[in-house]
């Protein structure tokens, strides 16, 4: 769980969050939450191995504005052979209003991007 307040340079004309932004603040969470669970991201790409999102589905509840606190949430629903699947939300801190529900697929790769199972290593981090 991140939290992350709106300044000016988050949002758009109509003084709303712009909407590519929350794929920014739920990356930043995603990679949080990996790195509590002793996922070393960087020691990953050292060593060739990487991850990418394979596909993102955002639901947009409603909007936030400059000053808002948000608070992003991140939850590992699934772990396949080469993929992980994240429940993400994001919500204002004061009024628990959501604001985005996304869903996030990402898939490992190695050293030439190409899929590949992930590290037994990791899994065992993850469950």
């Amino acid at each position: 769980m991140t939290e992350k307040r709106i300044y000016y340079h988050d949002t758009d004309a109509g003084g709303v969050v712009y909407y590519a932004n929350y794929l920014k603040y739920l990356e930043e969470d995603r990679t949080i939450f990996l790195e509590k669970k002793g996922v070393d991201i960087k020691k990953m790409h050292e060593n060739q191995f990487f991850y990418a999102v394979r596909s993102c589905a955002l639901n947009y509840k409603s909007p936030a504005r400059y000053g808002d606190i948000l608070i992003c949430e991140s939850r590992l629903i699934k772990i396949t052979a080469a993929q992980l699947i994240f429940e993400q939300n994001i919500f204002e801190q004061t009024t628990q209003r959501p604001i985005v529900e996304a869903e996030v697929v990402l898939v490992s790769l190695n050293k030439d991007f190409k899929p590949t199972p992930i590290p037994e290593n990791i899994k065992n981090l993850l469950t």
